[in-house]
């Protein structure tokens, strides 16, 4: 989906396909026949942006044949969809039933994660739609905090250089501007937004910036003004925003508080979970270990790393962290000039969510999204951003 600025500049909109992940491009091939183009319809647009999630083995597959690069862009086409942006943080099996630290490798000081990098880069060069020539990529926020020193570091911000400069070659080559946002998370190495401007300073280079997750932003209780203002004065691009909201606990010391929140623990995925203290930020890797004896002061609100559904907050006594993504939303695109022009919708946890709370069939799924989309939709057109055909 495309909006118009009022300064004129195009926003587009997308939603992110790792809520349905494939690892070959035959599967990828299938999204967009069975949940793609659904939401397209649903929708009652001609044009869909999708944030491609490509694993390993489909990005290899694209970067290695000219031909599979062709023939996915025809299929976009022939769908009525286009592709700006890539999720680049996921490298392999994030459809397992088990995916918690492995989505975390390989890390920034790994070389497989430069090169996996590159693949996408030259992948999404050749299919940014003929009116675009600006795309974009988001990426893990260099790695997982307990095994990273400074000798991890220097080699990630290595890597990140040289990425850099073959970013720089790729678009005197195609004429395609390819940017990679790092997307700061809780629990690694950049949590929060103001741990990424040491090392953005230390690549030095305006093609590497932030990836401005709401969902994230939120887990960690960073207010979204403050973050975007430091982000500015340290003149950090934000590269790209992913659009997401967290669970949020007012009263995690109540019973009944703590059983709603246990209804979220589930085995996939990490769900960081955080509290705000008068001595700072205190949290755990996992929902359940927060749910255990002591592991975490009660006393204030809690927020858990789970992309809870934009449209669907929590019944009470939970709720989403939704006002954050507004706020941050209004910072981005609803001043003079827009902050970014590349925001994605990603839930990727429908299929987690409590039993109860899960699309039963694809149709569902599809619902779901699509009400994702029309409220952010909704959301821009509320900002005086025009929604184009």
């Amino acid at each position: 989906m495309r909006f118009r600025h009022p300064d004129g500049s195009t926003v587009h909109l997308a939603y992110c396909t790792n809520v349905h992940p494939a690892e070959t491009l035959d599967g990828v091939l299938a999204q967009l026949r069975d949940h793609c183009e659904p939401v397209r319809r649903r929708l009652g647009r001609d044009r869909l942006g999708v944030g491609l999630w490509l694993a390993r083995d489909a990005a290899r597959s694209l970067d290695a044949d000219p031909s599979a690069l062709r023939g996915l862009r025809t299929a976009l086409d022939r769908r009525g969809l286009e592709v700006v942006t890539l999720n680049g943080f996921p490298y392999e099996g994030f459809g397992a039933e088990e995916v918690k630290y492995r989505v975390y490798k390989p890390d920034w000081a790994d070389a497989e994660r430069l090169e996996h990098t590159t693949a996408l880069a030259r992948v999404l060069a050749g299919l940014l739609p003929d009116d675009v020539t600006e795309g974009t990529i988001s990426t893990l926020p260099l790695g997982w905090r307990t095994a990273w020193n400074a000798a991890r570091a220097a080699t990630a911000h290595s890597a990140l250089r040289t990425l850099a400069e073959r970013l720089d070659a790729l678009e005197e080559l195609t004429g395609r501007s390819v940017r990679v946002g790092l997307e700061p998370e809780p629990g690694c190495t950049v949590e929060t937004t103001a741990d990424a401007l040491a090392p953005l300073a230390a690549v030095g280079h305006p093609r590497i910036g932030v990836c401005v997750d709401t969902c994230h932003l939120a887990t960690s209780f960073e207010d979204p003004d403050t973050a975007l203002d430091a982000l500015a004065e340290a003149g950090v691009p934000v590269v790209k925003s992913q659009l997401s909201a967290a669970l949020h606990a007012d009263r995690p010391r109540l019973p009944a508080v703590r059983d709603a929140l246990a209804a979220f623990d589930e085995p996939r995925f990490l769900h960081q979970t955080r509290t705000l203290t008068a001595t700072g930020l205190r949290g755990t890797d996992d929902l359940g270990e927060a749910l255990g004896a002591a592991a975490l002061p009660d006393t204030g609100p809690w927020r858990a790393h789970f992309h809870v559904p934009l449209h669907a907050a929590p019944a009470a006594p939970l709720t989403s962290t939704l006002p954050v993504l507004k706020a941050a939303l209004t910072r981005l695109v609803g001043g003079p000039h827009p902050l970014t022009r590349h925001l994605e919708v990603e839930t990727y946890t429908w299929q987690a969510l409590p039993p109860e709370l899960r699309p039963r069939a694809r149709a569902q799924l599809a619902d779901g999204i699509a009400a994702e989309l029309a409220l952010a939709r909704d959301l821009l057109t509320d900002l005086g951003l025009k929604e184009l055909p």
